[in-house]
C-alpha cells in the first residue's frame, strides 16, 4: 500500500485525551498481547540471537534513548542489526541521508550487518520492543519513538507526533515506510492519531504481521 499527497491535519489534543475508554482497553491490551508475545516467541528470540552472535561478535541486544509521549525519554531495546561502532559511524555517512526533514535514514547502509540487513527487513529486530510495551513507555501501536536529536528540530505542528505513546508497528510503518519524506511520515501519524480506536488499532496490526512475511521498503 502506497501513500502520497498526505492531507497534514491539526489534531486536537484535548479530544486525544479525552478517549478514557479507548486508552483504558488499548493499554490492556498492551499489557496481555507484549506479555503473551514475549513467552509465545521466546523461541524465536533465541533463534535471532545465535544468528546475531554467529554473525558478528558483541552485544545481541541495542538500546538508545528515544522520545515518547510528551516528551518523555526512554530507553528502547531492539536485537542489534549494526556493527558494534555503528554510532562512531554515523557522521561518516550523514550526507547520504535518503530521507529529507528530521530523520535518518539509508538503504544499504555499510554499518548493517548480514543479519541485521534481514532482521531489519522483516522488522524482526523490533521484537524487543515488546518489552517497553509491557512496561509502559510504548504502545504495540503508535508513530514512530524518533531521537532527542530529531526532536530538536521538530516544529510545533511536528510536535503533535508526541500526543499519544509511540509504537512498535503503525500506519506509517505498514503503509508508506521509507518511501516519504519526513513531512508526509508525521502527516500519516497525525492521521492515525485522529483515526485511532481499538478495530483500528487491531487492522493494524494484522497488516504488521502481513509485512513480517512481504516487507513493504524497510531498511
Amino acid at each position: 500500500m502506497e501513500v502520497r499527497n498526505i492531507e497534514i491535519p491539526i489534531v486536537d489534543k484535548s479530544q486525544v485525551e479525552s478517549r478514557y475508554a479507548y486508552r483504558f482497553f488499548k493499554r490492556f491490551f498492551d499489557i496481555v498481547f507484549s506479555l503473551i508475545g514475549l513467552i509465545c516467541l521466546s523461541w524465536l528470540f533465541l533463534i535471532i540471537i545465535i544468528w546475531i552472535k554467529i554473525d558478528d561478535r558483541g552485544p545481541v541486544f541495542f538500546s538508545q534513548t528515544r522520545v515518547g509521549k510528551d516528551g518523555k525519554e526512554f530507553k528502547m531495546y531492539k536485537f542489534r542489526s549494526m556493527v558494534t561502532n555503528a554510532e562512531e559511524l554515523k557522521h561518516e555517512v550523514m550526507e547520504q541521508n535518503e530521507v529529507d526533514g528530521a530523520m535518518f535514514k539509508m538503504k544499504d547502509a555499510p554499518r548493517i550487518t548480514k543479519a541485521g540487513k534481514f532482521i531489519r527487513k522483516t522488522s524482526l529486530d523490533e521484537l524487543p520492543q515488546l518489552w517497553n510495551v509491557l512496561i509502559g513507555d510504548m504502545s504495540l501501536v503508535g508513530p514512530r519513538p524518533p531521537l532527542p536529536a530529531e526532536v530538536a528540530h521538530y516544529s510545533e505542528h511536528d510536535m503533535q507526533r508526541l500526543m499519544v505513546k509511540p509504537g512498535c508497528t503503525g500506519l506509517w510503518q505498514v503503509t508508506a515506510r521509507n518511501t516519504v519524506g519526513f513531512k508526509d511520515m508525521v502527516g500519516i501519524d497525525l492521521t492515525y492519531i485522529q483515526r485511532a480506536n481499538l478495530m483500528y488499532v487491531f487492522w493494524l496490526i494484522l497488516c504488521t504481521v502481513k509485512v513480517i512475511f512481504k516487507p513493504n521498503g524497510a531498511y
